[in-house]
């Protein structure tokens, strides 16, 4: 296919420029080799978890923090010292290495199924594995926001999403499929091969076309290359630097961070107090596990299908049409009508449409108007703060929710009583979005609605 033709293909879902072409569909390919790695991953996973029961994922969960907070430094110390292209695919290295210890430890040491060593070693497996997808999806969200302009992002970012989406999807059917023909331990093998074909996306990612140039309006025109492209060139090659504390010293310091810290935060806490509200009602409806295993895979199927339908067709019309500020409070505004919902209706229906729409809208406008807000800030802040916020203040707000949940309920609170209490917090929730979305435009109006590094993609 012609680039022309493939130009006509792709205008029909996304508002793409001819010149972007070769970089949209690279950042698609990028996202979706990453994600079905991890998902490949997950129900292994997840059948630690379903085996250690309760008790012991409680400890799972705090051992994943501890060690994400372990890993920000050491990532950072990967930023410090290379430029993009190469710490990318060395951090990717590093977790495939990983995956292969595991692929020896799992086959000829842990022993048995059930076997102490068995369980420690899968213990071990998810914690690490908790960890790193994190760090997966941070590392291609903070190149994305690196290489594209503000203006680019909020008409390209719903599309790449749907490159994860069907990674994702693609993941898990790989899994169900090839587990009873070539043994879950060997599925370790297939999800490095998915890594390493990510870092292929990489290290060959289009950021420049010979004999182009580009323009503060984001359109690329035929030039001889100024002084901006021999900087922006230079760039490529030469490492971030600062300090592997920045992560953390640079979100502290910026208030513009600090409210996407806390709106992440507000963001696992609300999807804790869901996730108990729907394993209550759905219990209390469905009696056998047959039965709510399909319930639920039909939700996830429908989140699943809804999510690619807006990505494809409406995450970026949305934000170009109605502005960044629609898309970051469209979560916050369905929580608070859909917690309020359940606090006075909690039957499956309401339960049903509330999860679909909070878990779509999560992945099809939430994540994308996330990811453009960090388009403003210093390339410094894209991989070291943003990293930071991702995994360490996620995981974290993980720990915030459960822990919130269980102080409540230990004082007596029902479950209509705490999906009151998340009202509120959802409320708190969509004016931290609205300030955000307006404190975006006026860094953006400030830089130009870019950054000089980001203004040279084509």
């Amino acid at each position: 296919m012609t680039g022309g033709a493939l130009h006509r293909l792709l205008k029909r879902a996304v508002e793409v420029h001819p010149h972007e072409v070769r970089s949209l569909v690279a950042s698609f390919l990028f996202f979706f080799c990453a994600l079905a790695s991890w998902f490949v991953l997950r129900p292994m996973r997840d059948a630690v978890a379903a085996a250690s029961g309760a008790t012991q994922l409680s400890w799972l969960f705090v051992g994943t923090l501890a060690m994400t907070l372990i890993a920000n430094p050491l990532f950072s110390a990967l930023v410090v010292r290379f430029p993009p292209r190469k710490f990318i695919p060395y951090a990717y290295h590093i977790i495939v290495a990983s995956l292969l210890v595991f692929y020896v430890l799992l086959r000829w040491v842990a022993g048995g199924e059930g076997t102490a060593t068995d369980l420690w070693v899968g213990r071990a497996f998810f914690v690490w594995t908790s960890m790193f997808t994190l760090f997966i999806t941070s590392l291609f969200w903070c190149f994305m926001a690196d290489v594209f302009r503000s203006e680019q992002a909020k008409r390209l970012f719903g599309f790449i999403g749907v490159g994860g989406t069907l990674g994702s999807v693609a993941g898990s059917a790989a899994t169900a499929s090839l587990a009873h023909y070539i043994g879950d331990v060997n599925l370790l093998l297939v999800s490095c091969i998915l890594l390493e074909l990510a870092v292929i996306a990489v290290v060959r990612f289009p950021l420049r076309e010979p004999g182009l140039a580009s323009r503060d309006d984001g359109l690329a025109t035929a030039a001889s290359p100024g002084p901006e492209a021999t900087l922006l060139d230079k760039d490529d090659a030469v490492p971030i630097g600062g300090s592997m504390w920045a992560g953390f010293t640079r979100t502290v310091r910026s208030r513009y961070l600090v409210g996407i810290a806390l709106f992440l935060v507000l963001f696992t806490v609300g999807s804790t107090f869901l996730y108990f509200e729907q394993s209550a009602i759905i219990g209390a409806t469905y009696a056998d596990r047959t039965s709510i295993t399909v319930i639920l895979a039909r939700i996830e199927l429908a989140v699943q299908l809804l999510t690619v339908f807006t990505q494809l067709f409406l995450t970026g019309r949305i934000i170009r049409w109605f502005g960044l500020v629609t898309a970051l409070a469209f979560l916050p505004v369905v929580s608070m009508i859909g917690f309020g919902a359940l606090a006075n209706v909690p039957t499956f229906g309401a339960l049903a449409a509330f999860v679909i729409l909070r878990r779509a809208g999560n992945f099809a406008l939430t994540n994308p108007s996330m990811e453009v807000l960090f388009t403003v800030v210093p390339r410094e802040d894209k991989y070291k703060a943003k990293s930071f916020i991702e995994t360490f203040v996620y995981r974290a707000g993980d720990q915030v929710g459960a822990w919130t949940f269980a102080g409540l309920t230990a004082i007596g609170l029902s479950l209509a009583g705490l999906a009151w209490v998340a009202v509120p917090v959802s409320a708190l929730w969509l004016g931290l979005a609205i300030w955000l979305a307006r404190r975006h435009a006026v860094m953006a109006a400030a830089t130009g609605s870019s950054g000089r590094r980001t203004a040279a993609l084509i």
